[in-house]
This record gives C-alpha cells, sequence and structure tokens, in this order.
C-alpha cells in the first residue's frame, strides 16, 4: 500500500526535468538510459527515489526487460518472446519477487460436496474444470482474483468421468473413462463423440487439426479433427504398456521420431509430457525425476533433471516458457517450484488439511497481469495461494474418495509485497 500511495505522489510531479540537480541529471536521455542499462535491480529501485522525474524515467520497459527475462514467470519465453506485452515490465519483475521468495497469499476459490480428482485449463479469463463426466467453464471476475459462481459453459456427453481435456482451434477435445473422444465447440452446442479405445482415454491432445489419443488399452491412436471425419482413425501406434501421458511436437511430421532415454528401471513411467520447442521436452513420472531433453543434443540421455526430495511420484509439471517449472507430487499435497537454473527445489507449496495422500495431478502456471500472479491446484475445493494450478484425474478415473485431489489457486499478489521502487 505504501508503494502504491508513493507511485501516486510521484505521479502529481512536474513531468519534466528538474532545472536544478546533479550532473546526472543533465545528460542527454539516451546517454543516461545507456548507463542505467548496466544496473541490476537493486540500483535501479534507489536511483528511482531520488526524485519523481528519475522514478518515472527508470520505470521505462527498457530498462526491466533484460532484468525480466532472467526472472521467474515474467512473461518472457527462452527466446524473449514477450506474452503480456500490456503488463509494464517493472510490475512484471515485482511479482517475480514474489515467485522467488515464497511470499503468498490464500484464499477459496470453490468448493464441492464431493471428492473427485479434476482435471483443469486455463484459457483467458476463464477456468475449464472437469467434474465427473461434464467440463465446466469459470469466468474470472474482474478482480482476477475470484470466480464467478455460475458457470459460464457446461460441456457434457460422455458417459463416465472426465479423465482428460485440452483447448484447441475453439474446441474442447476431452478423454473419457468410457473409451471415447469428445469434441465440443466452445462458443455454440456442437458436440460429438465417438468410440476410440477399448478401455478408458488417459490421455489427449490436439494441434494443427490432428488430435491424438492415449489409452490404457497399450495403444495410441492418431484422428482427424475436420468435422467430416470426425472418429475416422488415422493411425494407431501399438506401445508396451498403458499410456499415461501423450503430447504432440509442434513440427507435426506425423511420424515416430525417436525414443527418448535408455536405461530405465521397470516402473518409471512417464505421467506427464509437454514440448516447449520443436527440439525440447519436459517429461515427470513415476521414478520422482523431472527431465529436460534436447533432441539436437542426445536422444538416449537428458540434458538435465530434478529429484523430488521426497521420493514421490510426480504427476503433472508446467512451465513458464523460461526458467520456473511447477510440479505436482503424489503424497501430502505439495506443488513444487523450481529454478531451472538450480538443482534443488526453490520452494514446496504445501496445501494446508489435507489428507497425507492428497495427490496433485495438474499444474497450469496462469502469466502475470497487472497487480496479481496466480496459480491453480485441484478437495472438495479450490484454495488461493501462490502460482499454480492442479487437480486431475488419477490413472483410470476421476473419482477418488479416500484420497481427494486438490483444487487450488496459488496467488503471488504484488500489492504489498516484494516493492520493487
Amino acid at each position: 500500500m505504501a508503494a502504491a500511495a508513493e507511485e501516486e505522489a510521484a505521479a502529481r510531479e512536474p513531468a519534466g526535468r528538474p532545472a536544478a540537480g546533479p550532473a546526472l541529471l543533465r545528460l542527454p536521455e539516451e546517454l543516461l538510459l545507456l548507463i542505467c542499462s548496466y544496473l541490476d535491480m537493486r540500483a535501479l529501485g534507489r536511483l528511482a527515489q531520488v526524485c519523481g522525474w528519475l522514478r518515472r524515467f527508470t520505470s521505462c520497459d527498457l530498462l526491466w526487460r533484460r532484468i525480466a527475462r532472467a526472472s521467474l514467470n515474467s512473461g518472457f519465453t527462452r527466446l524473449g518472446t514477450d506474452l503480456m506485452a500490456s503488463v509494464p515490465v517493472k510490475e512484471r519483475v515485482r511479482v517475480s519477487q514474489n515467485w522467488r521468495l515464497g511470499r503468498c497469499r490464500e484464499g477459496i476459490l470453490l468448493k464441492w460436496r464431493c471428492s473427485q480428482m479434476p482435471w483443469m485449463q486455463l484459457e483467458g479469463d476463464a477456468l475449464y474444470i472437469s467434474q465427473a463426466n461434464f467440463i465446466l467453464a469459470y469466468q474470472f471476475r474482474p478482480d482476477g482474483a475470484s470466480l464467478n459462481r455460475r458457470p459460464l459453459g457446461v460441456f457434457a456427453g460422455h458417459d463416465e468421468d472426465v479423465c482428460h481435456f485440452v483447448l484447441a482451434n475453439s474446441h474442447i477435445i476431452s478423454a473419457g473413462g468410457d473409451g471415447k473422444i469428445g469434441v465440443h465447440k466452445i462458443h455454440s452446442t456442437f458436440t460429438v463423440k465417438y468410440s476410440a479405445h477399448e478401455q478408458e482415454v488417459n490421455c489427449v491432445d490436439c494441434r494443427g487439426g490432428i488430435i491424438v489419443s492415449g489409452s490404457r488399452d497399450r495403444t495410441a491412436k492418431v484422428w482427424p479433427l475436420a468435422s467430416g471425419r470426425l472418429g475416422q482413425c488415422l493411425h494407431t501406434i501399438q506401445t508396451e504398456d498403458r499410456v499415461w501421458s501423450i503430447a504432440i511436437s509442434p513440427v507435426l511430421s506425423g511420424q515416430l521420431m525417436t525414443h527418448l532415454g535408455s536405461d530405465f528401471p521397470p516402473g518409471a513411467g512417464v505421467l506427464d509430457v509437454m514440448y516447449e520447442s520443436p527440439s525440447t521436452l519436459l517429461s515427470c513420472g513415476y521414478d520422482t525425476y523431472v527431465r529436460y531433453w534436447d533432441l539436437r543434443a542426445s536422444v538416449r540421455k537428458c540434458v538435465m533433471e530434478w529429484e523430488e526430495p521426497h521420493d514421490s511420484t510426480l504427476y503433472c509439471l508446467q512451465t513458464d516458457g523460461n526458467h520456473l517449472l511447477a510440479t505436482g507430487s503424489s503424497y501430502y499435497g505439495v506443488v513444487r517450484l523450481w529454478d531451472r537454473r538450480q538443482r534443488a527445489c526453490l520452494h514446496p507449496c504445501v496445501l494446508p488439511a489435507l489428507h497425507h495422500q492428497a495427490s496433485l495431478r495438474c499444474t497450469v502456471l496462469r502469466p502475470p497481469r497487472p497487480g496479481l500472479s496466480e496459480a491453480v491446484t485441484g478437495p472438495p475445493g479450490l484454495w488461493a495461494r501462490e502460482a499454480s494450478y492442479s487437480g486431475t484425474p488419477p490413472p483410470g478415473g476421476c473419482r477418488d474418495t479416500s484420497a481427494p485431489a486438490v483444487p487450488v489457486l496459488l496467488d503471488l499478489s504484488p500489492q504489498c509485497l516484494g516493492t520493487v521502487r
């Protein structure tokens, strides 16, 4: 609150450069900008306290961009793409300090009367979440920290629980425990479902008009998204075991490229996988490791790996596209945040008052927004706390009364925490 008051006071000061003052203020702006570009975050903050004009000058995005690219969940990818151009870069660095230091607040978003393990996905200002055989869409309120209680949309069609779904091309592609795939148009009532596998469909992905699915029946299948060809299997891939996770390469070559890794112990199955680029991807699973693969370097050995310190299965992972990783583990309702430049875990976020077997099976990092950055996880409720979404179906279904999953919103708010002047 004090920082906001100071910002308001600075905004009321004259915009022009002071007529008198140190020689630094008389330098051309281009030269002053070059000098300030060598300063770190702390030095820029101290310089901003000299006067109102320097506060405004040192708040320009150009000076903070380099610092933001080295910060956690600041809206910049590894290649420098700005995902949140509408948010001031200095504000994003301020939020990033809360991620780094573990500053957070808690609050309940949603509650359910029964224990379920939902899958969640965030799209814009709407949270999509599966409940039994339905998928519900909830709109965030203007404050960005709470949800409207009335669903924005309800998507049905499966005879059993929804195990997984993705949003792509204005469609929701859902995988059900009834062995079927559902295709729903987000902005209309169009819904189609078709038999895809002999047993439950555990995972699904969609990209470029192509759907891929994986099942307990030890097959992965490729399907078209075109309306006239829905349900026509293009290709079937036989595997040696059940398929729990699947992802489409951005290259969309349509061919089996390679097998990753070697000499894995029995039971070291992959439970989540995601591409960051056509040649780099992340995976996690039963053997408690998160692995980073670069196909250009080697397909037999990962480039880097991070081990879950309590030897818990890792069900899910998510990344900000740069330095931050979030993982959900199989016990104690723990979301772990990782800085990929370090081997050790950055912060464990333990969800309160949960069964010791509570599992977090889905993570989604929300990009920074003005004044707010958050994340969700998903028992009978969604919590607010720090920076990631969790809650998914267990292998083979969504419902589990003995070990509830944990819908939780992790909220890092910079209004009164981690001030960067």
